[in-house]
């Protein structure tokens, strides 16, 4: 895949920030037609660059006002696809990062409250491949600039 250029990282920024936006306002805001946007958002989408088009809940709005992070021990071999693959069925998964230092992954979540947190980490360190898990609660967030899929802005 090639790398965008500015104008389609403008596009696909508005897009992020709300991917109902009509093709008329997107132009309007780079200086592009309405067609000139479909266009690009057509290519983009058969490039892969566009992967698809979501909608973004906030936790709160479900009654999901804790938040922790786990981090994930796995058995040696674990394939991080049968790590997303295992996560994606946990709807109080918000994210999951493969990372560097002793933990194979770390995954963020979201509860009503400590015991559904606990529930969704015993079921996450139930999971086969799963040596060990270690988790934090997020007391107060201080800075968040970015949500999941949203680039810079």
């Amino acid at each position: 895949m090639r790398h965008l250029n500015e104008l389609d990282e403008r596009i696909v920024h508005v897009l992020a920030l709300d991917a109902r936006r009509s093709y008329a306002d997107i132009g309007a805001e780079v200086g592009l037609s309405a067609p000139a946007v479909k266009r690009r958002v057509d290519r983009l989408r058969e490039e892969g660059a566009i992967t698809g088009f979501t909608v973004r809940v906030d936790p709160a709005a479900l009654g999901w006002e804790t938040e922790g992070y786990i981090e994930m021990y796995c058995r040696s071999k674990t394939a991080p696809a049968d790590i997303r693959r295992a996560l994606s069925r946990y709807p109080e998964v918000a994210s999951a990062s493969t990372v560097t230092g002793d933990a194979d992954a770390i995954v963020q979540v979201f509860a009503s409250d400590m015991r559904h947190f606990e529930r969704v980490l015993e079921r996450i360190a139930g999971e086969p491949f799963v040596e060990r898990t270690k988790s934090v609660l997020v007391l107060s967030p201080l800075l968040r600039r970015y949500s999941a899929g949203s680039p810079p802005g």
